[in-house]
């Protein structure tokens, strides 16, 4: 395959059909009248293509405001599903502008009241000119000693305010009570209360320490974010002092941030997906988790977020599974790379949602699950509250029922009685 495909989610008050026709147009070769130069054979080789229209439901009010085009009263706006199609030598293969093509200036188009990127295929020559994840799955299970289940995870709280020592301390109690991965939180990066190079050097002998009693590294995902000449060198502090993860939140250093990062970096790069709303909350404008994880995917994350089951955000439960298996779908038909990558569960998770989490996945337990509160506010205390987790996604996994496998399991019978009224 020589071209690039994307779906999208349209709602216009015109002809689908011509309006989908400008949505091509401006997405490549053509301008609001046809100039000279654009030729049959031009347009023919450079134009994009709409590949097919899937006509839905119409409705009685635009979703988005059309204040240049305003309708008269009674006017129904058409919805549908279509796809379009470019020629890969339209632009290489590019992630930047690649993102420019798909998700840009086809959201202010007047002929739309709704727009929204739902999914991409690409051809082959992204997966060889991306550096893709670098670690993914089996990468991070070497690392982190944990052969099969779920890596059990944490994020450090207080999210900001704790000194370097402080938040040691809570570490050292993390790493006491059995945890598989512990991370920064997203607000969390260099502040002056707690500077990025004293943090990891109080956080990481208590790792190496851990490691030669019992064999096996914790995995701690230190928030790197910030300029690109910053991400490298604490990369590297963070790999000279014997880390095994860096996290970065996406949005907010962008695809060249990452993409520069990937191909200096020798650790697991977490993806913190903050921001995200921006994108996903109005549906009809923005874009689907499946479409955007793809540009990270190809610029070399190796795990991503995805919320979690019963989430304290605006999520619902459906757009999160989808999302987690979006993660462990192959972007390339073989031979290409898969570039598969770990889902990481997060926000209100405690052993309540093991059984939903993991029917969500399928029967794959290649997930991280980070728990706050459902851990670190367990009752019996962060150890109980770490083997409360482990014991609810056991129980998953052989498909016992929490209050059944609570009956010989008591932190997970507290943790169902105090979390899962």
């Amino acid at each position: 395959m020589n071209r690039i495909e994307a779906s999208y989610l349209i709602e216009t008050p015109f002809e689908v059909e011509q309006a989908c026709q400008v949505m091509a147009g401006e997405q490549s070769c053509g301008t609001f009248t046809r100039l000279a130069a654009e030729t049959d054979d031009f347009r023919k080789r450079h134009a994009a293509r709409v590949e097919s229209i899937e006509l839905l439901d119409s409705v009685d009010a635009p979703s988005l405001p059309m204040p240049t085009r305003p309708q008269p009263p009674g006017t129904r706006y058409q919805r549908a599903r279509v796809r379009l199609s470019w020629p890969l030598e339209n632009l290489g293969p590019s992630l930047s502008t690649l993102m420019a093509t798909l998700a840009g200036n086809l959201y202010e188009l007047k002929e739309f009241s709704g727009l929204r990127l739902l999914d991409v295929s690409l051809p082959h020559a992204f997966a060889e000119a991306c550096p893709g994840p670098q670690f993914g799955i089996d990468g991070t299970r070497r690392l982190s000693g944990v052969d099969q289940g779920p890596l059990i995870g944490t994020i450090i709280k207080p999210s900001v305010g704790l000194s370097p020592d402080a938040t040691a301390e809570v570490v050292k109690e993390l790493l006491d009570g059995g945890i598989d991965f512990i991370k920064d939180d997203e607000l969390q990066a260099n502040g002056p209360h707690c500077p990025f190079t004293e943090r990891v050097d109080a956080i990481m002998p208590l790792v190496l320490e851990h490691q030669q009693r019992t064999g096996r590294k914790v995995m701690v995902a230190f928030n790197i974010t910030g300029e690109i000449d910053e991400m490298r060198r604490h990369h590297d502090h963070v790999l000279a002092a014997g880390g095994s993860c860096v996290m970065v939140a996406l949005n907010a250093v962008g695809l060249a941030g990452v993409s520069h990062l990937r191909r200096h970096c020798e650790l697991p790069i977490h993806g913190h997906r903050a921001g995200w709303g921006m994108f996903s909350r109005e549906p009809l404008l923005g874009m689907d988790f499946a479409a955007w994880q793809t540009f990270w995917r190809l610029a070399g994350v190796d795990h991503l977020h995805v919320n979690g089951l019963a989430n304290k955000f605006s999520e619902s439960d459906d757009s999160v599974a989808a999302s987690a298996r979006a993660c462990l779908t192959p972007l390339f038909e073989p031979p290409g790379p898969a570039h598969t990558v770990m889902p990481v569960f997060s926000s209100n998770q405690t052993a309540c949602q093991a059984i939903d989490t993991c029917r969500a996945m399928g029967g794959s337990s290649d997930m991280i699950v980070t728990a706050g509160g459902g851990i670190m506010a367990h009752p019996g205390g962060i150890a109980a509250g770490v083997r409360s987790l482990r014991q609810a996604y056991d129980a998953a996994a052989r498909g016992i029922s929490l209050s059944d496998h609570a009956r010989d399991h008591g932190e997970l019978a507290q943790a169902l009685e105090t979390f899962c009224p």
